[in-house]
């Protein structure tokens, strides 16, 4: 597995890549606190199967990095997937299967929703991962409240320095509340915690966590984009929807619209045992879960047969 840069938008993104040159696309977007590499062992799989796997750093993470030092480190779902369109666009990849969780599914989501002829397929865990803004100051149910200390937290100057200070201790925490089924080992933590050590991790992620509620202003930049999202634009292409049955942040409830969100053909499949990185704890399923979008895809591009 080859690591490489490419100039793409705003960003020098670094990205990992698997499997042969000519094969079908795949970007794999991580969300927080991951990083690229959660994706490794699902890539090997995938790339098996004759596929070209691109997984990058995300703004913030690892050895991606600003091109200027003027731009605004934002952490908003426009930034998210104006950069994953640029990265498709400067790797010249037309069409890709898109997945992602967390951050990277919000990414994949957004490409997909407003670029689906950049898309043959979608593979988002959690759904429909597209924020809407007018819900953001709506109190939610305090069994669902009390998972979100880490946003709450984030939105005071305490949370920022706190974050500043102890960001393996925190984005740890975070891995062992999330996925309480997960065993992960010393070593695997510390492998993705070098992208933390990126300079623009801490001003991203409070951004991102401020912006959604309003707290913080948006990069003009990406108006027109937000101002397509805040409509909550339909998915119009083939889909596979991964629900992790055990999630520490996000309750079961939170699938029950996903029929209507997705007009472009959808399946979904349950990871029982996963929690909030299926990718990284259940390799073999994702990996066989993006195998499944491609399925899909191929199947609605394929000519109908019948008599002439």
């Amino acid at each position: 597995m080859e690591t490489r840069t490419v100039r793409a938008g705003v960003l020098e993104i670094a990205y990992a890549e698997a499997g042969p040159a000519d094969g079908w696309p795949v970007v794999l977007v991580h969300g927080f606190p991951y990083d690229a590499l959660c994706y490794a062992p699902a890539a090997e799989m995938l790339a098996r199967a004759g596929a070209r796997v691109v997984m990058p750093w995300m703004r913030g993470y690892g050895a991606t990095r600003f091109l200027s030092d003027a731009t605004p480190r934002s952490g908003q779902q426009g930034a998210f997937g104006a950069d994953l369109l640029a990265l498709l666009d400067a790797l010249g990849i037309d069409r890709a299967i898109l997945g992602g969780f967390d951050w990277g599914g919000r990414a994949a989501c957004v490409v997909a929703a407003l670029w689906p002829e950049r898309v043959d397929a979608l593979v988002s865990v959690a759904g429909y991962n597209i924020l809407d803004p007018s819900r953001a100051a709506a109190p939610l149910a305090p069994e669902v409240e009390h998972r979100l200390w880490y946003v709450w937290y984030l939105h005071s100057e305490r949370g920022r320095a706190g974050l500043a200070t102890h960001r393996e201790e925190f984005c740890r925490l975070l891995w062992r509340l999330w996925s309480p089924r997960w065993d992960f080992s010393d070593a695997d933590f510390a492998r993705t915690a070098r992208a933390f050590a990126n300079p623009d991790f801490v001003d991203i992620v409070v951004h991102s966590y401020r912006h959604r509620h309003g707290l913080a202003d948006g990069d003009p930049a990406y108006a027109g984009i937000e101002t397509r999202l805040a409509a909550l634009p339909p998915i119009t292409v083939p889909t596979m929807v991964v629900e992790s049955g055990s999630d520490g942040l996000i309750p079961p409830a939170h699938f029950a619209d996903l029929p209507a969100r997705f007009t472009g053909g959808l399946k979904r499949r349950m990871l029982v045992q996963a929690g909030h990185n299926p990718p990284q704890e259940d390799p073999r399923a994702f990996a066989d879960a993006v195998l499944a979008a491609r399925d899909m895809a191929r199947s609605q591009s394929a000519p109908s047969g019948g008599e002439g």
